[in-house]
């Protein structure tokens, strides 16, 4: 089976061109893609199936060979920003937790800023 990467692809109107291994240019229909995939983005390495179409080669049964691009990973806080506020979260939440030692929770408002931080610093950890 023939391997490439995909030379540029329009998802609006489903269709590109993938850059074969051995030089030639591979017509590329959406609905050669695999079930449910995103549009495959330039540089994706692919394995398919040729055919001849009307004007020429055409890709069947196309296989990303790439795993698409993490979005989450593009726009994660790199590592030495993350332990700062990791730090930062940990002093607060001791704060908090001496505080219900006390008895006492947090102020409605502050809770809502705590709950708040909470959330944004799992969402910055998952992938």
């Amino acid at each position: 089976m023939p391997t490439g990467k995909v030379k540029w692809f329009d998802a609006e109107r489903g269709f590109g061109f993938i850059a074969s291994d051995e030089g030639d240019e591979v017509f590329l229909h959406a609905s050669a893609l695999p079930a449910g995939a995103a549009a495959p983005k330039p540089g994706t390495k692919v394995d398919f199936g040729v055919a001849d179409g009307r004007r020429g080669p055409q890709a069947l049964s196309v296989k990303l060979l790439d795993p698409p691009p993490s979005v989450a990973k593009a726009q994660r806080k790199p590592v030495d920003d993350m332990v700062v506020i990791v730090e930062d979260l940990i002093k607060l939440l001791d704060n908090v937790g001496n505080s219900m030692r006390r008895g006492r929770y947090p102020e409605k408002g502050k809770a809502t800023q705590i709950a708040t931080m909470l959330r944004a610093v799992a969402d910055d950890l998952e992938e």
